[in-house]
């Protein structure tokens, strides 16, 4: 199934979208949110999974044409949202070139970081900041969302728990980064809003391409208009999704409605470009002893996307403008 939020309400309104991306159907009356649909999954599924099919085959009552504007984040506002950091050769790469050496544990226990999640940005909505010197930077990544999710489960278990996968903008604040770690306490103001792409997608969606726990296509950056990078998401996650989930409930219990993200996507083949503006910095600092790449500025445009064998488009498309926030 593909299922969005149309941005109505804290909470949005669910509907169900075709697979092509072009028709939809409300689903308001199976379950008024997405939040909804994942408290009550097994005795919903059914019933969306129904009229999921008869929009594909041109048969579901009161269907419109889908437009991604018209949709907020899947889940406009979350109970939990927690992001690893799944690629550890990126990792690997950050500390390298401030030449830090990396601790042997990183890979073999998931970093991980509890985001703020109660306003999420739309997926084609604005990001707003009020001062560009923060040094504003996209992260594109995957992120799955599960049902209620038991403490203590093992990554064997956890498979079962993924109900969704969409893609994230986890934007980042570069220059207030070392500040915060510097503290000890972890990230806060160099944390922002996330965006998350405007459909979310039940894994059999990915057909092949799902497998290990973990999605074995590329994730397409554009900014603005250039194509950024391209790398595959299936190569080089060192940690998979359920080996996430099983780190994020080692001591507490998951509710519905848990967003898990896999942390940029980065190849050890650079030629397929990056995820992040701060690892094509750092791929500079190596190279050339300083980075030439500048953050993100007021006017740019970044596009985050992902695509089947054929072309098409599988979430639909993260597609932000920076823009200066005023409070007035």
């Amino acid at each position: 199934m593909k299922l969005a939020s149309l941005n109505r309400g804290r909470d949005g309104e669910l509907i169900l979208v075709s697979r092509d991306l072009t028709q939809a159907v409300s689903a308001s009356d199976l379950a008024p949110t997405l939040q909804a649909a994942l408290d009550n999954w097994e005795s919903c599924k059914a019933a969306l999974e129904a009229r999921y099919q008869e929009l594909n085959q041109g048969q579901a009552q009161g269907a419109f044409a889908f437009n991604q504007a018209d949709c907020h984040s899947p889940l406009p506002r979350a109970y939990h949202w927690a992001d690893g950091s799944a690629y550890v050769n990126h990792v690997e790469l950050v500390r390298k070139a401030r030449n830090a050496e990396m601790p042997s544990s990183f890979w073999e226990d998931p970093l991980m970081y509890q985001g703020g999640s109660d306003a999420f940005i739309p997926p084609q909505a604005p990001i707003q900041m009020a001062d560009e010197a923060w040094g504003i930077d996209l992260e594109a990544e995957i992120a799955i969302i599960t049902d209620d999710v038991p403490m203590g489960i093992t990554a064997s278990q956890a498979a079962d728990h993924i109900k969704l996968l969409m893609l994230v903008n986890d934007v980042s604040l570069r220059n207030l980064i070392p500040g915060e770690l510097a503290k000890g306490f972890g990230f806060y103001q160099a944390k922002p809003s996330s965006s998350f792409s405007p459909v979310a997608v039940t894994p059999d969606e990915l057909g092949e391409h799902w497998k290990e726990g973990k999605v074995h296509l590329p994730l397409v950056s554009h900014i603005n208009d250039q194509l950024f990078g391209r790398p595959d998401a299936g190569t080089d996650m060192t940690f998979n999704f359920p080996t996430l989930v099983a780190h994020a409930a080692k001591t507490r219990p998951l509710g519905s409605g848990t967003i898990i993200g896999s942390g940029t996507v980065s190849n050890y083949d650079r030629s397929a470009g990056s995820s992040c503006l701060a690892e094509k910095r750092m791929l500079e600092i190596l190279e050339k002893g300083e980075a030439s790449t500048p953050f993100l500025k007021f006017g740019d445009r970044v596009r985050i996307e992902m695509f089947d064998t054929e072309g098409k488009s599988i979430f639909g498309a993260i597609d932000q403008a920076v823009e200066a926030y005023s409070a007035d």
